[in-house]
């Protein structure tokens, strides 16, 4: 066989590494060397063995052909599938947002996974993967490309390595209201009890000129008319310290400013000094570790 179909089944094979003859490719001709590239690509995706192009094999050619960022992807029925959702998946699962196992299928989880890291770096978190989002991905590739997937479990801080993060980094802490000063007083308190020469600066509103990351906390989600910016919400990140890493990594304004936000968490009437204290350790542990790479 030759012609544009044949065209095109080499050119997704050439474009995944497999080696077609140039006179085969030339000519557009289904030879011995497609036949031997086909049959390669069907090993190597658990296929039944033969060097034909079948529905199936179509099908898994056309998904290994997808690069990130060829298209906008979402949750629909049917799914998208693909290497780009492949890609995708692996890439939150190593940013901090777990998507569960990256099996190419855009579901439910990797949607939620996506809105948690648009939130993260400050985009406006619609689940629905556009260029910009793709920007925010491409630009963080250094931390997660070739990369295996981490834990949900987080590695603590020791005081230590937290008290050399406190004394090299100037960081500004904002209470937006009376819960989330509590918090922060709390996290500068324990950070001044961990160095004299901590940098941890508390403020009431603007942040000095000098510091090096702005954190902001607040009880209460922001408010529908305000523009997307940086946002951890604690209750849904198990993983604070990787959640911090990117979204700083992701931040192009300096200083980085980073909202904590309590939200499901915390209860006027129930919260309690304990449940204060505890939220301030977990928040600086999580900051020191980010801080400390």
């Amino acid at each position: 066989m030759q012609g544009p179909a044949v065209e095109d089944v080499q050119a997704r094979l050439v474009g995944l590494g497999y080696s077609i003859d140039a006179t085969e490719l030339d000519a557009r001709q289904f030879g011995p060397a497609t036949a031997s590239a086909v049959a390669e690509f069907r090993r190597n995706e658990s296929l039944e063995a033969g060097s034909d192009v079948d529905t199936e094999c179509w099908s898994r050619l056309v998904d290994a052909s997808y690069k990130l960022g060829d298209r906008t992807l979402y949750l629909r029925l049917p799914n998208f599938h693909g290497a780009d959702v492949m890609e995708l998946q692996h890439a939150l699962n190593i940013l901090g947002f777990s998507c569960g196992k990256a099996d190419g299928v855009f579901g439910p989880h990797t949607e939620a996974a996506l809105q948690q890291f648009q939130e993260n770096v400050g985009l406006f978190a619609d689940g629905m993967a556009f260029q910009d989002t793709y920007s925010y991905i491409n630009r963080l590739h250094h931390i997660w490309e070739g990369k295996p997937t981490v834990s949900d479990t987080e590695n603590r801080t020791g005081f230590a390595r937290a008290a050399s993060v406190l004394e090299h980094t100037r960081i500004a802490v904002i209470g937006q209201d009376p819960i989330a000063r509590n918090v922060a007083s709390r996290m500068w308190n324990i950070a001044t009890a961990t160095t004299d020469r901590s940098g941890m600066v508390l403020c009431d509103s603007e942040a000095p000129e000098d510091v090096d990351v702005i954190f902001e906390i607040a009880a209460s989600p922001l408010p529908t008319d305000a523009a997307p910016r940086a946002t951890i919400v604690l209750a849904d990140a198990p993983n604070i310290s990787q959640r911090i890493r990117t979204a700083l990594a992701a931040a192009s304004d300096k200083p980085a400013v980073l909202r904590f936000e309590l939200t499901g968490i915390t209860h006027y009437g129930s919260f309690t000094s304990s449940d204060s204290q505890a939220l301030a350790i977990l928040l600086l542990d999580g900051v020191c570790d980010a801080l400390s790479d």
